[in-house]
């Protein structure tokens, strides 16, 4: 085994990249904390991705409201697009949320568009045939009610397995030669990380089928707890595929 490589579940050196400062780790950062993982972060909004792409277990791409093609108005997306494409070519795990997921996707060649309708608040998302395929997949729970907010979509990329599907997207999820995943909902989002969306995102809370009203987003009743549980095996799943 090379300097630095874990196995199973041993501790990992995680780096995120991070869009925004609303759109942060969320439940990720308990979840790699009680593993006693390593967590370092590049805040992409206000400095420079100078990262070692070889001194990495596991990337985070998380969310944020720009597109993958937003590089006029957000310059530092086109590094952020080489530095996922070399720690998926160095064997690394990568896990994409939201754009996070819509970036690796346009890095795996499968494009990303708009989606019909966007979809924004708690909708179900249901575990595709397909997933069954991979063991990250078998990890999930099958049915689960999600945190959404996006309004592209992505294609499957070639090559990956498809995880999950809801009501306004089929694609909502994809597992790539079992270390690297996209999900376009939000499985890590807090009480708090929902307030500041609703906070900084308020203007996207228009009339729509699948966009629910702030009091609705934020109602307390929310099972915050199934999410984080769905997150915590997803992590155990990434932190057992090992490198390729």
């Amino acid at each position: 085994m090379a300097a630095g490589e874990r196995k199973g579940n041993q501790m990992m050196r995680v780096h995120c990249l991070q869009h925004v400062p609303f759109e942060g780790l969320g439940s990720l950062a308990g979840a790699f904390a009680e593993r006693g993982d390593r967590v370092t972060t590049t805040h992409l909004y206000r400095e420079a991705l100078d990262a070692d792409p070889d001194a990495l277990d596991l990337l985070v791409v998380m969310g944020g409201p720009m597109g993958i093609a937003d590089e006029t108005e957000h310059p530092w997306l086109a590094a952020e697009k080489r530095f996922i494409a070399q720690v998926i070519d160095n064997g690394a795990r990568v896990l994409g949320v939201c754009l996070g997921a819509q970036l690796i996707a346009g890095v795996l060649n499968a494009p990303v568009t708009r989606n019909p309708q966007p979809e924004i608040g708690w909708f179900p998302i249901e575990k595709r045939p397909e997933a069954s395929a991979s063991a990250i997949g078998r990890a999930l729970p099958v049915r689960l009610t999600a945190f959404h907010w996006h309004g592209d979509r992505f294609a499957i990329p070639a090559g990956a397995i498809p995880l999950y599907r809801s009501a306004a997207c089929e694609n909502q999820g994809f597992v790539y030669r079992e270390r690297v995943v996209g999900l376009q909902f939000h499985l890590e989002t807090t009480p708090a990380s929902a307030a500041a969306l609703v906070r900084h995102c308020a203007d996207e809370l228009r009339p729509g089928p699948y966009i629910q009203s702030a009091r609705e987003i934020l109602d307390p009743d929310h099972d915050y707890g199934a999410m984080h549980a769905a997150m915590g095996d997803l992590i155990g799943a990434l932190s057992e595929s090992g490198r390729a």
